[in-house]
């Protein structure tokens, strides 16, 4: 059975049976994270008589001067959660179930990033569409005890770690000015490194953020000792045994201080004293191993696969939308290519 969900106390009830979930996955998430009025949550549940639950949270979008829609994920680690889901699952019952009601719901395609570190979701969609991996992503295992932990650092990483605790505290921004100081440095990271335009959060983003009780989210901040200026700051978000690092950024006059490794150890101490068990760096941009990769993986060499999940549900209007992009684009869904 296929039922629709968009409350959030609904949302959240599915979330208090399955197995696991991040913060990507909740209501409140989705919420903040839509691009527009016309993008609607839905969270798409599957049950079994085995007592087998699947649940799919998608951006429903309608495709604009046709009856069409499709769906899409939210930006970050998405995909399937689930109860009772083994690595041998039999998914045919569900592609059948989920197929059929995509059908009934007009869906041209489907595209949702999937989340590294929960392993049911491969089984789930296992012959139904097209997975891709994009690349890696680096996680610190906080379930190790702190020098364990910190053992898998470069020499240089760990020298450059105890020189900035010598010259740099790091706190937690605790007032809405800290916030907005934050957000400030934030841009300023992204208009040095030039970034697209959907990087540019408003303020009520990160406000909203903090707001949430779905998650936990903290903004660490470093002060240079000697100016009592604040560097640097990153966002990151905590849910169910998982630390997931956010958005960061550093002043331009700061950079050869590299005061991010500070808070990101900071947050690895944080994080393994509350028992959590893993903190996910991401990767490089774009998922490639270039320099930001080369960055994160000085902490950890434990790399988790970054993969995404296609689906057509409708070759033939698919095909049809499609005819004015190029055939060889690699975006997905063609019909969305600009």
């Amino acid at each position: 059975m296929i039922k629709e969900i968009t409350s959030k106390k609904d949302w959240n009830a599915v979330l208090s049976v399955v197995d696991t979930y991040d913060f990507y996955h909740t209501f409140d998430y989705h919420h903040i994270s839509k691009n527009s009025e016309t993008e609607t949550p839905i969270l798409i549940v599957y049950t079994s008589n085995n007592d087998v639950l699947i649940a799919l949270p998608l951006l429903l979008r309608p495709i604009e001067n046709t009856d069409y829609f499709d769906f899409t994920s939210i930006y970050g680690y998405g995909g399937p959660l689930s109860k009772n889901v083994t690595s041998n699952f039999d998914n045919s019952e569900f592609i059948n179930e989920i197929q059929a009601y995509f059908k009934s719901k007009n869906i041209v395609s489907i595209f949702s990033r999937l989340h590294p570190y929960i392993d049911s979701q491969k089984p789930i969609l296992k012959d139904y569409g097209n997975i891709t991996s994009l690349g890696k992503v680096v996680n610190i295992d906080i379930s190790l005890p702190l020098e364990e932990s910190r053992r898998a650092y470069q020499k240089s990483l760990k020298n450059q770690v105890n020189k900035l605790r010598r010259t740099c505290n790091v706190r937690k921004a605790s007032t809405k000015e800290d916030v907005l100081e934050f957000v400030d440095i934030y841009h300023e990271n992204m208009n040095r490194l030039d970034a697209n335009s959907d990087y540019f959060f408003k303020p009520e983003y990160f406000l909203n953020f903090l707001d949430q009780t779905d998650f936990k989210t903290d903004i660490l901040l470093v002060e240079e000792q000697e100016s009592q200026k604040i560097i640097a700051g990153s966002m990151f978000v905590k849910t169910n045994g998982i630390v997931q690092f956010h958005l960061s950024g550093t002043r331009t006059e700061y950079l050869r201080l590299r005061p991010s490794k500070l808070f990101l150890d900071e947050m690895r101490v944080e994080a393994t004293e509350q028992n959590f068990k893993y903190f996910n760096l991401g990767g490089g941009l774009g998922s490639k191993e270039d320099s930001l990769f080369e960055f994160k993986s000085s902490f950890s060499k434990d790399f988790r696969t970054f993969e995404i999940w296609k689906h057509i549900v409708n070759q033939e209007v698919y095909d049809k939308l499609s005819t004015t992009n190029s055939a060889t684009s690699d975006y997905f869904p063609l019909y969305r290519a600009n």
